[in-house]
C-alpha cells in the first residue's frame, strides 16, 4: 500500500471518529473532502 492511500486511510478513519464523538469540529470534514477530491482525480488520471 502506497503512502496515499495510507494517508487517505487515515483520515476516513479520523473523520469517523469525529463524526461519532464530535472531535475535531469542521476541519476533518474538510480534509476528508479533499481526499475524496484527490482519490477521484488520481483514479481517472490512472484509467488514461
Amino acid at each position: 500500500m502506497d503512502l496515499f492511500w495510507t494517508v487517505a486511510l487515515i483520515l476516513v478513519v479520523l473523520w469517523l471518529l469525529g463524526f461519532i464523538t464530535g472531535i475535531g469540529g469542521e476541519l476533518i470534514h474538510i480534509l476528508v473532502v479533499i481526499a475524496i477530491i484527490v482519490i477521484i482525480v488520481r483514479l481517472l488520471q490512472n484509467r488514461k
